[in-house]
């Protein structure tokens, strides 16, 4: 879904899928959505354009992923956190949505799903949208939200496949100005 290098931040930032689940949750994706995303990739440069693009093919795929991931990407990309944010919480409602598991991320349990298995895509995405979603509310300077969604994702997934422990360095490091 959102690969590392997309992001331009480090490894414990991202909502990452590989090439495979990305084409798997990209199946049956609109012609017109395609196209609009597209071209908001050509249009990166150009805010407003990119933007429009963006906010079209959502609007004709509305739960598709792809619209998701290249709206959080664009929004993340460009700095503009709290909107990113907001996509990270509908890629949080449509992972429990096709999960069938509760609304809330908190109240997402060990054996609603196969949470540890790298293989397992929609759980995968849901961890991985949790992820970035703990990531951002830290960068937003909600550090116990942030803190809170690491101790699920780590619940969810012991042996911490997504690295989403990392996240718990990213969260010390907040608040703690450089001496360089």
């Amino acid at each position: 879904m959102f690969a590392i290098a997309d992001f331009g931040a480090p490894p414990t930032a991202g909502l990452e899928i590989d090439a495979i689940a990305a084409s798997i949750l990209g199946a049956g994706l609109p012609a017109g959505a395609e196209r609009h995303l597209r071209e908001a990739g050509e249009a990166y440069h150009q805010d407003d354009v990119a933007e429009t693009h963006l906010l079209a093919a959502l609007r004709m795929a509305p739960d598709h992923p792809a619209a998701l991931i290249g709206l959080y990407r664009f929004y993340f990309y460009k700095g503009r956190l709290l909107e990113a944010l907001d996509v990270a919480r509908m890629c949080l409602s449509k992972a429990t949505r096709e999960l069938g598991v509760s609304g809330e991320w908190r109240d997402v349990k060990t054996d609603d799903a196969d949470f540890g298995s790298y293989a397992a895509i929609l759980p995968r995405f849901f961890m991985f949208a949790l992820k970035g979603y703990a990531y951002l509310q830290m960068r937003i300077g909600a550090l116990d939200e942030g803190r809170a969604a690491v101790r699920k994702l780590l619940a969810l997934d012991p042996s911490d496949k997504i690295n989403a422990g990392l996240l718990t360095t990213v969260a010390a490091r907040f608040g703690v100005e450089d001496d360089d």
